[in-house]
């Protein structure tokens, strides 16, 4: 069994200095994936024994990034999807292992007034292309910051978030296309009912104390091997970052 968990963790830096490391141990993940690391090369030391480590950069200072930590050393790693303008902002690093590849992702925001949904969809196309070449040589599990509630029952007021960045019917019909090309949201397979179960918060208007939230954070699993998982579940009980750390268990 293998159990892999996924971060935004919104500033690595800023998290380091509350519980990072604790919330880390206690984890105790095969395979550990963070989004929105917002670092450079150099900025910090990460002392994990027993892990590999991978750090993907944006060319952009204090923003964006991804990395994936392994005990399990990978075959094979690869940074971006092979697209020059998308592979500026370190947002994906990709993990071959001998029965699939394990992604880690950061999917760009669509931004207040939705200025950047054309590059969204942009990038949404290029991205399902990526991954499906991949999946045809082996299964995929990509994991992250999605930047999209897919369905009304993932997120607290639909009403009144329906053209807002993660909630447009644009965003979510790119996922619903993605899934429906050959892949599970291992969450809602497990738990197709489960309401109130978000993974991430706005800062304001004491949104977490009342879980005024949105389920964006994912753990996307290729049909091919759903039978394989055992578990998802969103680990609502860690602070640290806006969003929370999400978890999968697969044989």
């Amino acid at each position: 069994m293998k159990k892999m968990i996924s971060w935004n963790v919104n500033g690595l830096r800023a998290v380091m200095g509350k519980n990072f490391m604790e919330e880390f141990q206690k984890l105790d993940a095969d395979i550990f994936c963070l989004q929105e690391t917002k670092l450079q090369a150099g900025q910090i030391e990460m002392d994990l024994p027993g892990y590999h480590q991978y750090w993907n950069y944006a060319e952009k200072k204090g923003y964006s990034g991804t990395a994936l930590f392994t005990k399990e050393e990978p075959i094979n790693v690869t940074y971006g999807i092979g697209v020059e303008e998308h592979d500026k902002e370190g947002r994906v690093i990709t993990a071959e292992f001998p029965d699939y590849y394990v992604l880690t992702v950061y999917v760009p925001n669509s931004q207040g007034e939705l200025k950047r949904l054309p590059y969204r969809m942009e990038w949404e196309d290029a991205w399902r292309e990526y991954i499906n070449r991949l999946n045809e040589m082996k299964p995929v599990i990509y994991c992250g910051d999605l930047n999209v509630a897919h369905e009304e029952i993932d997120i607290k007021n639909p009403a009144t978030n329906h053209h807002n960045a993660g909630f447009t019917d644009e965003e979510r019909a790119k996922f619903s296309r993605l899934l429906d090309s050959g892949y599970v949201d291992s969450f809602r397979m497990l738990h197709p009912d489960a309401v109130d179960e978000y993974s991430w918060w706005s800062y304001r208007m004491k949104a977490r104390e009342r879980n005024v939230g949105w389920r964006i954070d994912y753990f996307v699993v290729s049909e091919k091997i759903k039978d394989k998982i055992k578990d998802a579940s969103i680990h609502q009980e860690i602070f640290g970052s806006d969003h929370c750390p999400i978890e999968l268990c697969i044989e």
